[in-house]
């Protein structure tokens, strides 16, 4: 029989195989091989938070956080206790402090001025090397006047101390140097003894020593600066006048356009700093 004449049945019957193998069926998923969707939302939150993956810029990042916040928490505890202390103070010690930032806070505004007036003259000046020799000089003569090696002139107090009892004592002389100072002082002479930074004072017999040199009663202060800043110094309540006047001492202080500071001290060589210029 032809191909022609074959019926459609057999042609197909004939080019289709004979058994045709059944398509495998996939495997069931394993219930550890679940797929994240099959996750609920607390599973894929905790395996998403653990283990921690903690990168080194993370941890950087965290310990300086933590020093940070260290840091500021005692910044605010030192605060804390400094405005314990002042809410403590009496009223007249308030006002004394801030009268004494006042005049600090004006004291570097006028150095302030004038270190901008030196560098002005030395950016404007046409012969810069001779402004800074004439400005080297005067540093060299102020210095001098600071370390008692050069007299000195200008307006201040003169303080006397009459001690009829023998009660004063070297350091209520070292808390009045130590008071004229922080009010500004620039040059003080004692009994004809300069007074310099390193002055130390110690009781001796019937007086008192400034730098190994005996001076006795009356003492007399001769101090060079501002006097509206200097007698308001000695005179705070329970400050130097009132601390001396309970030792039964007379204390005088008296303001003045001129006071001559004359008493010298030797420029002392450094045993071994040298300048490091040279």
């Amino acid at each position: 029989m032809s191909n022609q004449d074959e019926s459609p049945e057999n042609r197909l019957r004939r080019e289709l195989p004979e058994e045709m193998p059944a398509a495998a069926a996939p495997a069931p998923p394993r219930a550890e091989e679940a797929t994240p969707a099959a996750l609920t939302g607390r599973q894929r939150l905790v395996k998403g938070l653990w283990p921690p993956r903690v990168s080194r810029a993370q941890l950087i990042v965290a310990v300086l956080l933590f020093g940070l916040g260290f840091g500021l928490a005692i910044q605010v505890a030192s605060n804390s206790d400094g405005d314990s202390a002042l809410r403590g103070a009496r009223q007249e010690d308030l006002v004394r402090i801030l009268d004494e930032l006042d005049d600090r806070t004006q004291r570097l505004e006028d150095e302030k001025r004038g270190l901008e007036k030196q560098r002005d003259e030395l950016e404007n000046s046409s012969d810069q090397a001779e402004e800074a020799r004439r400005q080297t000089i005067e540093k060299e003569r102020q210095l001098g006047v600071l370390a008692g090696t050069v007299a000195a002139q200008g307006p201040g107090i003169t303080m006397t101390i009459d001690d009829t009892k023998g009660t004063v004592e070297a350091d209520m002389l070292l808390d009045a140097i130590q008071e004229l100072r922080a009010a500004g002082a620039e040059a003080i002479q004692v009994n004809g003894v300069r007074v310099v930074a390193g002055t130390y004072l110690t009781d001796s017999d019937d007086g008192v020593s400034v730098d190994g040199n005996k001076i006795n009663a009356p003492y007399r202060f001769k101090v060079i600066g501002k006097p509206q800043d200097l007698e308001p110094a000695l005179n705070i309540p329970g400050g130097v006048v009132q601390t001396l006047e309970k030792e039964q001492a007379t204390v005088t202080v008296e303001r003045s356009d001129k006071i001559v500071v004359d008493a010298l001290r030797a420029a002392k060589r450094p045993d071994y700093a040298r300048s490091s210029s040279q």
